[in-house]
């Protein structure tokens, strides 16, 4: 099991938007963050990024990003790289299931315009709310090797 630290948690009302950091969030299991445009009965209703692509990405347009400015909800420390789906990631008080790595970014994207790149279509980690809860900004993050029946 590998763990890290929730470093951000970002909200938006609606897609394709950077996103506005808060303190803590709600998840609502089978559903997505509260008050979040991706919540919803759908595959992607949580997104991950680690700070290390936004570092590979500050390297790459030649400044900063700020944390959810790819539309990202949790950003975390933990290393993100060797993430299937079907793993689980514990955030919190909730459990996730990885449904997907990366994903197609539709046209004119309000962040691809911005930022030029959006490495959530290669590195973004979405996931199913499995479990709900309160996860705050500092909260431990674990990541559960294996299949979908492995880790209940």
């Amino acid at each position: 099991m590998k763990r890290g630290k929730v470093i951000a948690l970002s909200i938006s009302r609606e897609k394709g938007v950077p996103k506005e950091n808060v303190s803590q969030v709600k998840v609502i299991e089978n559903y997505g963050i509260e008050g979040d445009a991706h919540a919803g009965s759908w595959h992607r209703q949580v997104s991950f990024l680690d700070v290390y692509t936004l570092e590979w990405m500050k390297d790459l347009i030649g400044r900063p990003l700020a944390y959810g400015e790819l539309a990202e909800n949790v950003t975390t420390d933990l290393d993100l790289s060797q993430v299937k789906v079907g793993d689980k990631i514990i955030a919190g008080e909730c459990l996730f299931e990885v449904t997907q790595i990366g994903k197609k970014c539709h046209h004119g994207c309000a962040i691809f315009e911005r930022v030029g790149k959006c490495e959530m279509r290669n590195r973004g980690v979405f996931t199913k709310v499995i479990k709900g809860g309160i996860i705050k900004v500092g909260d431990i993050i674990e990541l559960i090797k294996g299949r979908k029946d492995e880790a209940k």
